[in-house]
């Protein structure tokens, strides 16, 4: 039987397509959908895992779907803000950091668990996916969020790119020593 914080989990993965239908609408209806989209994605993130924790729900697949399924949803819509150049220009160096910090913690944490290790996750990786995520989705409503941003919706969602970018380098150096200093072990 399929638990309620892995239907979660895979619902997220199955918007990814949706994420990327919806990206291609024009005008507003386009931003806001998939800002939408996003937003409603990374609160199930938030949710299947308190879900899996409070109803005692944690499984083999959640652990192994749940950072795919994040990992994912945050790859395409950066691939997508930067396929539009909303991400553009130098920014596209704060998405990229982004992208290879993913790409390097999955691997060491694909490399530790031969050695039954795992890395949890921080309290300051947790700020990080926050500023994250918020970023991506103020960059997902695109112009249409300046309406609630007065006028600096792209230029806001940038800078908080870079926090969330900066905030990754420091984390994702942390999770690099912790695999270097079990490797030398």
């Amino acid at each position: 039987m399929i638990k309620i914080p892995n239907i979660l989990t895979i619902g997220r993965i199955i918007l990814v397509p949706v994420l990327v239908f919806v990206f291609f609408l024009p005008g507003p209806l386009g931003n806001w959908l998939s800002c939408g989209i996003f937003v409603f994605a990374s609160f199930t993130d938030f949710i299947d895992g308190f879900l899996a924790r409070l109803l005692k729900q944690q499984s083999r697949l959640g652990e192994m779907l749940d950072p795919i399924a994040d990992k994912i949803i945050v790859v395409t819509a950066l691939a997508l803000l930067i396929k539009n150049d909303t991400i553009a220009d130098i920014n596209v160096i704060a998405a990229i950091i982004i992208l290879c910090r993913e790409i390097l913690v999955s691997g060491l944490r694909e490399y530790l668990s031969k050695f039954k290790l795992k890395m949890p996750v921080s309290q300051l990786a947790k700020v990080k996916t926050f500023f994250q995520m918020f970023s991506i989705s103020i960059l997902l409503a695109g112009k249409s969020g300046d309406i609630l941003l007065f006028n600096y919706g792209i230029e806001i969602g940038l800078a908080l790119l870079w926090v969330s970018a900066i905030l990754t380098v420091y984390t994702g150096y942390d999770y690099v020593k912790k695999g270097i200093d079990h490797a030398l072990d």
